[in-house]
């Protein structure tokens, strides 16, 4: 396998009006540096001057150099059957697909992101920027924010990853959507344009039919992962009826997951309900004893009925975060069917328990401190907004949670928060509360306690 380790250098701002003022690719056998190509690029339009200051590249440099076109051939001949290697990949790899696209042409190579790799190989640094990665690693870069120094040293470190660890770097290869393997009706070059923000995407068929709903914090990035994969004979098969794709901008990742749930209930798309599993088939429940303790207990979501205090990805999740809720409230194993026996718990055996079990105490005063755990759990019947990101800078999102249940969700302007809270609600679009949106929420603070919270 070869790999042609790419940088580049561009005129600036947006990545679809960028343009490349210069490109370097050294092309790496698996062990070495066996080629290199450099040159300057002729942009069509002024480079700005904190672009000058940056790399050094003004107009006079580039004003007799080739344009993209000119060079673009020898480009392709140039990487034909290598992996497209760069540090911070998605930015060198898209500016040079864009300036692909505008010639009518559909460049495509598999891809491979050093700082990804780099995290993965040699992990422990505290920055993976270019500069500092290599300076720590003794790598010389000569030439920083120029095409060549920058392709070299990025080079060097890549030696340095194949020769530690190839088998783990190999897995860092992204291969390229096919678009033979696709539907003819779906446009390719549409991909560019979808962000990588959080939000909701929908695929319908050639007949205008929803076939999959999802969400992801990186849309474009997961959208692209179910065009590319083959792993299974369902997977494939989507990707074939795929004719049209649909997204929408969340922001907020918790409003993704509220919203996605509530769109596959609505519309029950085929894929959804062929791939359908719970994500969170474990719960924690609580109910009183025969003899009036209240207890806890881990259980199968889809064996009972009413909503868990919390639900959990696995039973190990679930039983570990048991565990610290027993410790933090002193609450008895045994209770909590942790430590199953018919006698005595270990602790109150061996005179560790500290009043948190039941040879210690009244159920009275036992059953009040495990009711603070599942007050907690359920919000303690709590009204307050989760305030998160917009959908763009002059806004923020905003969930409502009313007495301990959902209410809805929306976006307010960024200076909403001049008003008082009790006035936010106009900006709220109200939902149907059920136990998947009330599982989705509990599950985002329990993982997300930097959150802001606003109490009313």
């Amino acid at each position: 396998m070869k790999y042609a380790i790419i940088d580049i250098e561009t005129t600036g701002g947006a990545p679809k009006d960028s343009k490349i003022t210069e490109i370097a690719i050294y092309i790496h056998d698996g062990e070495k540096v066996i080629d290199e190509y450099a040159t300057l690029i002729n942009p069509e339009m002024p480079i700005p001057p904190f672009i000058v200051q940056l790399t050094g590249i003004n107009d006079r440099m580039v004003k007799d150099s080739p344009k993209f076109f000119e060079v673009a051939k020898e480009i392709i001949e140039f990487t034909t059957d290598c992996v497209f290697v760069a540090h911070n990949v998605s930015f060198d790899y898209g500016i040079v697909r864009m300036e692909f696209n505008t010639l009518g042409f559909d460049y495509r190579r598999p891809h491979l992101c050093t700082v990804r790799a780099s995290r993965f190989v040699i992990p422990g640094h505290e920055s993976y920027s270019l500069g500092k990665l290599t300076k720590k690693l003794g790598i010389n870069l000569v030439g920083r924010h120029r095409a060549g120094g920058d392709a070299l040293a990025t080079a060097k470190l890549f030696t340095l990853l194949i020769e530690k660890d190839p088998k783990g770097l190999a897995t860092f290869i992204q291969e390229e959507i096919n678009p033979k393997r696709l539907h003819p009706n779906l446009d390719v070059s549409a991909l560019e344009e979808i962000p990588n923000k959080a939000g909701v995407y929908r695929f319908y068929n050639e007949t205008n039919q929803l076939i999959y709903i999802g969400k992801s914090i990186h849309l474009k990035k997961r959208i692209e992962h179910h065009l590319r994969n083959s792993k299974t004979k369902k997977a494939i098969q989507m990707q074939t009826d795929i004719a049209r794709i649909e997204f929408d901008l969340t922001g907020s990742e918790l409003i993704a997951l509220l919203q996605e749930t509530q769109q596959i209930k609505e519309h029950q798309p085929i894929y959804n309900r062929a791939l359908k599993r719970s994500n969170f088939p474990f719960g924690l429940y609580d109910y009183l004893d025969e003899k009036g303790y209240l207890r806890l207990h881990i259980a199968q979501v889809s064996k009972i009925q009413d909503a868990p205090l919390l639900s959990f990805s696995s039973k190990k999740e679930a039983t570990v975060t048991l565990e610290r809720f027993v410790e933090e409230h002193r609450l008895c194993k045994k209770l909590c069917n942790i430590y199953k026996t018919s006698s005595s718990c270990f602790q109150y055996q061996i005179k560790e328990c500290n009043g948190a079990c039941i040879n210690e105490e009244s159920t009275k005063d036992y059953n009040l401190r495990c009711q603070e755990l599942v007050d907690e759990l359920n919000l303690n019947g709590a009204s307050f907004y989760i305030v998160g990101k917009g959908r763009a800078r002059n806004e923020k999102s905003l969930v409502y949670i009313e007495k301990g249940v959902l209410r809805g969700f929306g976006y307010a302007p960024f200076h909403f928060n001049r008003q008082k809270p009790e006035k936010w609600n106009r900006f709220i679009d109200l939902v149907k509360d059920d136990k998947d949106s009330r599982t989705i929420v509990k599950s985002y603070l329990r993982k997300n306690e930097e959150v802001e919270l606003v109490y009313l």
